[in-house]
C-alpha cells in the first residue's frame, strides 16, 4: 500500500466514525420528537446538519440507522444492568438494593432516552424486536436472582411473578419519570421506590419471619 495511503486510511475511517456517530446523534434526536414512524432520513440528515445524500453513503434507510442505534444502546444497556443488577451483599437492606437498581436504570434512560422511544414503542424496526426481547427476558431474569436472594425458600412461579410485577411497575414510572424533569422528576423516581419497596416489603418480611 502507498504511504498517502497508510497515512489516511485510519484518518478516513476515523471521519467515518465521527459522521455516524453525529448521524446517530441526530437520529435519537429524531426519533425522540417525532418517533420512529413518523422520522425520515431527510430530517435525520437536516437534525445532523448534513445532506441526505451524504447520510446515504452509511445507511440505506432510517431503519437501517434505527438498528444500529439500538444494537449500542442494547450493548450499552447489558453493562448497565450487569452492573446494577449484580450480587449483593447478605447485609444489603432491600431499600438500597431496589434504589441502587432504580438509580442505575433511571441515570441510563434519562442519558439516552431513545431507548425508551425506540425499544417500547409500538413500531420496533426490524431484528430490534428479537434484541429486546432477549434483552427483556435476561433482564428479568437477573430481577428474579435478586428477588430470590431475598424471598430464600420462594416458589418458582411466585419468584417469576414477582418479577413480572416489579418490571411493569418499573416501565410504567419510567415512562412519568421522562416525562418531568428537575426537581419533579427526582420526585417520580422517589415515588417510585417507594411503590417497588412497599410491594416488596411485606413480602421480604413474611420470608424472615417463617425462616
Amino acid at each position: 500500500m502507498p504511504v498517502d495511503q497508510e497515512k489516511t486510511g485510519p484518518r478516513r475511517q476515523a471521519r467515518g466514525e465521527r459522521r455516524i456517530a453525529q448521524l446517530l446523534e441526530a437520529a435519537a434526536s429524531v426519533f425522540c420528537t417525532t418517533g420512529y414512524t413518523a422520522s425520515s432520513t431527510n430530517a435525520i440528515a437536516r437534525e445532523a446538519g448534513v445532506s441526505p445524500g451524504t447520510l446515504y453513503q452509511f445507511f440505506p434507510n432510517k431503519e437501517a440507522i434505527a438498528i444500529e442505534l439500538g444494537d449500542r444502546l442494547v450493548h450499552e444497556m447489558r453493562d448497565t444492568y450487569g452492573e446494577v443488577l449484580a450480587p449483593v451483599d447478605p447485609s444489603t437492606p432491600l431499600e438500597e438494593a431496589v434504589g441502587t437498581a432504580v438509580d442505575g436504570f433511571i441515570a441510563f434512560n434519562c442519558l439516552h432516552p431513545v431507548f425508551f422511544a425506540l425499544m417500547h414503542g409500538p413500531d420496533i424496526p426490524g431484528r430490534l424486536t428479537e434484541e429486546h426481547d432477549a434483552l427483556h427476558a435476561n433482564l428479568l431474569a437477573r430481577v428474579e436472582a435478586l428477588i430470590a436472594f431475598y424471598l430464600p425458600g420462594a416458589p418458582t412461579a411466585d419468584i417469576a411473578r414477582t418479577a413480572r410485577m416489579c418490571f411493569g411497575l418499573y416501565k410504567a414510572g419510567l415512562e412519568l419519570v421522562l416525562s418531568h424533569e428537575g426537581t419533579e422528576r427526582e420526585a417520580y423516581v422517589q415515588e417510585l421506590k417507594n411503590v417497588l419497596i412497599r410491594y416488596l416489603a411485606p413480602m421480604v418480611t413474611a420470608a424472615r419471619t417463617t425462616a
